[in-house]
């Protein structure tokens, strides 16, 4: 089981990480108090389908916090593989922060409202906690699609197993995908629908993907295409973005989509990418 602490400064961006553990299949859970981290392990390990879970604990939990350096200790020595991820930034930064979402620092109140004098304790209380931590990362410069970047890349052996890539076939006479990031028009290519014996058959089959496939309009294009989006999914990727909806749309959704949206779901299978294949009007 992969166990990680998230833990560190407030207003460092511990929810922007939540956020990106979550995007790659971690079970996450945020403010949660050390002394039941061990317990909530406990419950994890006989269940298969909490294998990377990720837990949030910081000084909202007040004094309790203050005893997660021994739980972990104690986690550890009972043979419990966990990491703690450790966020922190510059103190200008942090009151910045802040003061754009005008929210209240957890020891705000402790020092008499002083913005200041909360932030300086913190980093006082957590200075332990540093330098006991397995992964340290300063936010002070950092976008959130760079943080979630270095969270990929610390976490996910392949950082492009991070976005999740829907290839769409559709038909234009029901509408455009509301969800589609990507929409491409293959009403250019010569029509199935009109060869009687393909009429009623669809791109899944392959007399109607090699109709479609045997023209030279087709291959230009199908291979313009592939060269656009294994142009743009590294963008993405390094964006920050979690999912990426490609599809492909004709006059039915039957036959040119569908072919489409088939190649291009075996190409990006081929590269290893994470990618799943929806006909939306296929049977309509």
């Amino acid at each position: 089981m992969e166990f990680i602490i998230v833990t560190g400064v407030s207003g460092s961006g511990k929810s922007c990480v939540v956020k990106a553990l979550e995007d790659i299949g971690f079970f996450c859970i945020d403010n949660m108090p050390p002394q039941l981290i061990h317990k909530f392990a406990d419950i994890c390990e006989g269940n298969s389908s909490m294998e990377k879970v990720a837990l949030v604990t910081d000084i909202r939990g007040g004094e309790l916090f203050l005893q997660l350096r021994d739980s972990v200790e104690e986690m550890r020595r009972l043979g419990l593989n966990i990491k703690v991820l450790f966020l922190y930034a510059d103190h200008d930064v942090v009151k910045r922060r802040y003061k754009e979402t005008r929210r209240k620092h957890p020891l705000q109140d402790y020092c008499d409202g002083d913005i200041d004098k909360a932030i300086s304790k913190e980093f006082e209380i957590l200075m332990p906690v540093r330098e006991n931590s397995d992964y340290c990362i300063d936010t002070s410069l950092m976008t959130t699609a760079k943080l979630k970047e270095n969270v990929l890349n610390l976490f996910l052996e392949d950082i492009s197993e991070s976005m999740i890539i829907n290839c769409v076939s559709f038909g234009f006479k029901y509408g455009v995908p509301d969800e589609a990031d990507l929409v491409f028009d293959v009403r250019c290519l010569p029509n199935p629908f009109y060869v009687p014996e393909l009429k009623h058959k669809t791109g899944m089959e392959a007399e109607v993907r090699d109709f479609v496939m045997k023209h030279e309009t087709a291959q230009a294009l199908q291979s313009k295409l592939f060269d656009l989006i294994d142009f743009l999914i590294p963008q993405y990727i390094s964006e920050g973005k979690s999912q990426l909806v490609i599809a492909f749309g004709c006059t039915g959704g039957k036959h040119r989509s569908v072919t489409f949206a088939e190649n291009m779901f075996r190409h990006l299978s081929e590269k290893k990418l994470t990618v799943r294949l929806l006909h939306r009007d296929c049977s309509k």
